[in-house]
């Protein structure tokens, strides 16, 4: 008998994005991302003095985002250390004395902040670390799910699983093929209102928490699942591997960097070809699901000319003998992932 099933939780939107006094851009990702893939479940964002980074939202008070629909704010920033200054604290009260609920992707928990528990208390809303797994996460069997299941996969981190994942998602949607997309990151989770955040669950727990990610499903319904580090990284292969055995995926999609040539933040370690990946990938993930098979690649271009990623793009295809795509570019190439993909 299958153990009980934790809830994966959902959150309340729509949001208010909160982008802090940040000055760097790549601080902000997690708005960024928001106001990219769920337009529509933002109503606007709010900044302090001297930050200037936009998502290009409309700017509005929490009072004003509450009486616009929202329900939370979202903290925006994923800065150094993932703490909150004692700058934005004012600013995080005054929003739960508006009616918003907080949502935070930070590594500090937001009731360890006396103001925000006392504000949140007298209030009655809720202060959301979305790095908190579910209890009671079952250990992974192994058993096979019914559903069809793609997973990204990568040569390393941050490089477009995570846009891979959505735009494959709703590629599939926009086909008509019925499915859902499984977030298992911060923003991820954000994004699609509910989750796993695999890299905050115990290691022997990470199989059995993408198996609660992605249940049994009917035939042909396809989970879309977000995918975590790399099964290459010496720091974060444990989440990677845990996620292949149990997410079960029919499909992969292999995501690279080509401007990068070692692991992020470990130098000494030579990044891992696209071969290798398909060929480890194929060889773990047939412990639970002798199916599994590469329905492409996908590239992150967004430093090269249009030109170039066109010829690159085609190069890598005719080399690799697989559809290879930019999912952010779009196009014929992509098409023909989604394709490969669904066939």
């Amino acid at each position: 008998m299958n153990a009980p099933i934790p809830r994966v939780s959902v959150l309340p939107q729509p949001y208010l994005l909160f982008l802090g006094d940040t000055t760097e851009a790549s601080f902000a990702k997690t708005a960024l991302g928001l106001a990219h893939w769920a337009p529509d479940q933002c109503v606007g964002e709010m900044a302090l003095p001297g930050a200037t980074v936009s998502t290009g939202l409309p700017r509005i008070t929490a009072v004003e985002a509450g009486e616009a629909g929202a329900k939370s704010l979202v903290i925006g920033v994923a800065n150094q250390g993932g703490v909150i200054p004692a700058s934005w604290i004012d600013a995080l009260v005054a929003a739960l004395d508006a009616g918003l609920h907080i949502i935070s992707g930070l590594h500090v928990r937001l009731a360890s902040i006396p103001a925000l528990a006392e504000a949140a208390k007298r209030n009655n809303r809720q202060l959301i670390d979305v790095r908190t797994p579910p209890a009671s996460i079952p250990v992974g069997t192994g058993r096979k799910r019914s559903g069809k299941r793609l997973l990204t996969v990568g040569t390393d981190c941050a490089l477009g699983k995570k846009y891979t994942a959505l735009a494959l998602y709703r590629a599939f949607q926009a086909r008509g093929v019925d499915a859902d997309f499984r977030a298992t990151g911060q923003t991820g989770i954000m994004i699609a209102g509910g989750g796993m955040p695999m890299d905050a669950v115990v290691s022997d727990f990470e199989a059995g928490a993408a198996e609660v990610l992605s249940p049994d499903a009917h035939a042909q319904h396809w989970d879309v699942v977000e995918g975590q580090g790399s099964i290459f990284n010496p720091s974060y292969a444990a989440v990677s591997l845990g996620l292949l055995h149990g997410s079960q995926p029919d499909v992969f999609v292999v995501c690279h960097d080509p401007t990068r040539s070692t692991i992020l933040g470990l130098e000494g370690f030579d990044l891992p070809t696209i071969e290798e990946v398909i060929d480890m990938t194929v060889r773990l993930g047939s412990r639970t699901n002798p199916a599994i098979r590469c329905g492409g690649v996908s590239l992150n271009t967004s430093s090269m000319s249009e030109g170039e990623a066109a010829q690159l793009l085609a190069d890598e295809s005719a080399r690799l003998g697989l559809p290879v795509a930019d999912p952010v570019r779009g196009g014929a190439p992509f098409d023909a992932l989604v394709e490969a993909c669904l066939a």
